[in-house]
């Protein structure tokens, strides 16, 4: 039989396999133990039970413990599992006698393997994998491992590296669909809902310009009582320009928000990595971040009448630097902000007000490691204690919504941008409202020189 071209190599492939397989001569017990590997890695679809199987067949048919080291997205060595005590949380560093090698070794009576992974995928793994090694595997005690054991277990280990090659992969492609499916909610949740606004603002010039050139038209006919109304129709115009001056601000700053935001939520880098790219600079966060968007939503809380309580002086006169990504931090003040429009209520003593501030928290991430904690308050009634764990949850919206229109994007958008930060987000009930705060890491570099452009056109 002629083999068609297109196979020719797959079936030369097949051939020099079989052979090697045939020249391997495992035995039964190490090829019942390939094929219950092959068929459990398809079955258990969680990377965490992978590891589990990979490290429990080498206990269950030889008897022997093993331990499962995976190079992370830093770049380091981590101890991701054992047979001894299961799954490890994150960021466990590798027993002191395991270092990443491109070939077996042994110490301390262990055999150490490395994990290499699929060639052809080197460049989809979320770190650098340096002659393809993506972890060690571990396995002790040595003096019981025969030269046939040893060379059984490096094709072990290569048969592992290969399915946790791709299960990394579709794990990383998976999470990277979640977050551009995020991201659009949240392009939607804060550029193209806020932008509605900005009809509002055209419909009131465009009625200013219609009564404009109705009074350029009166004003044409040359009647003796148009020009007796003169003074009033001047006082009219005046007010008129004031009134287009004001809607011409309101839109510049809407339109300064909103490119802002589009800026900071379709970077290429987001898309391309499946999670927020920071692009840092130092800015001072008041009169940079916080004072833009407070004027925005202004004519809201006045609408609603909301009050600004400044007199606690919770905002030191001192305006902070900070290293931040601008784009993105001002989001999430407009989304604390767009927050306290929604659900601020009366207090107690008939006050209706927002407040927001700062304090330096010295030592909060560890020692030397200084916080920033900035608030935004509002009175109201405290959120239900059941719903507090899960306010900063995904599409979450408590049981005090009040008939407020919203998607519960605002806080989990907020939770995003801050933890990407190094921060923390949280909650609390005080006296008279609700308190929502974040900290940020004391990261503070020098200012800019003004004349000097650093980074993007912010």
């Amino acid at each position: 039989m002629t083999v068609p071209m297109d196979l020719a190599d797959v079936a030369a492939r097949v051939k020099e396999k079989w052979q090697n397989f045939r020249e391997y001569n495992f035995g039964t017990l190490k090829d019942d133990a390939l094929m219950t590997f092959y068929d459990l890695a398809q079955e258990y679809e969680t990377i965490e039970n992978f590891h589990r199987v990979s490290v429990w067949i080498i206990k269950e048919f030889f008897n022997l413990n093993a331990r499962l080291y995976l190079i992370c997205a830093e770049g380091s060595l981590e101890l991701v599992c054992d047979n001894l005590l299961g799954v490890y949380p994150e960021k466990t560093p590798p027993l002191p006698h395991v270092r990443l090698e491109n070939q077996a070794y042994v110490v301390d009576e262990s055999w150490i393997i490395p994990i290499r992974g699929n060639q052809i995928l080197a460049s989809q793994l979320p770190f650098y994998a340096k002659d393809r090694i993506i972890g060690m595997l571990e396995i002790f005690p040595g003096d019981q491992i025969s030269p046939q054991d040893q060379f059984f277990f490096e094709k072990y280990a290569n048969r592992l590296g290969y399915n946790l090659h791709v299960k990394i992969i579709a794990r990383q492609n998976i999470q990277h669909i979640r977050f551009i499916n995020s991201l659009v909610a949240d392009i939607e949740h804060n550029v193209i809902v806020p932008n509605i606004s900005l009809a509002l603002y055209l419909r009131h010039l465009r009625d200013k310009i219609k009564t404009l050139k109705e009074m350029d038209c009166i004003c044409q006919v040359k009647k003796p009582e148009c020009c007796q109304s003169l003074p009033e129709a001047q006082r009219y115009f005046r007010s008129l320009i004031q009134e287009m001056e004001t809607d011409y601000q309101n839109l510049d700053q809407h339109y300064k928000g909103v490119s802002l935001f589009i800026e900071s939520l379709f970077r290429q880098s987001h898309f391309q990595k499946g999670h927020f790219v920071l692009m840092r600079r130092s800015c001072r966060v008041y009169s940079e971040i916080i004072q833009p968007q407070l004027q925005l939503y202004l004519p809201k809380l006045q609408e609603r009448q909301i009050e600004i309580d400044t007199r606690a002086g919770v905002m030191p006169d001192e305006d902070l630097p900070l290293s931040v990504d601008k784009g993105l931090m001002a989001q999430v003040y407009a989304n604390l902000f767009s927050n306290a429009v929604k659900y601020a209520r009366r207090n107690p003593e008939g006050r209706k007000y927002m407040a927001y501030g700062r304090d330096l928290l010295q030592g909060y991430f560890g020692p030397g490691k200084d916080g920033v904690k900035f608030a935004v308050f509002t009175t109201g009634p405290h959120i239900p204690p059941e719903d507090v764990p899960h306010i900063f949850d995904e599409g979450y919206r408590g049981a005090n919504i009040d008939g407020e229109v919203g998607t519960g994007r605002g806080l989990f958008f907020v939770r995003s941008v801050v933890e990407t930060h190094g921060g923390e987000v949280g909650y609390e009930a005080t006296p008279g409202g609700n308190n929502f705060y974040f900290v940020l890491p004391l990261v503070t570099t020098p200012l800019p020189n003004p004349d000097v452009p650093v980074g993007g056109d912010w």
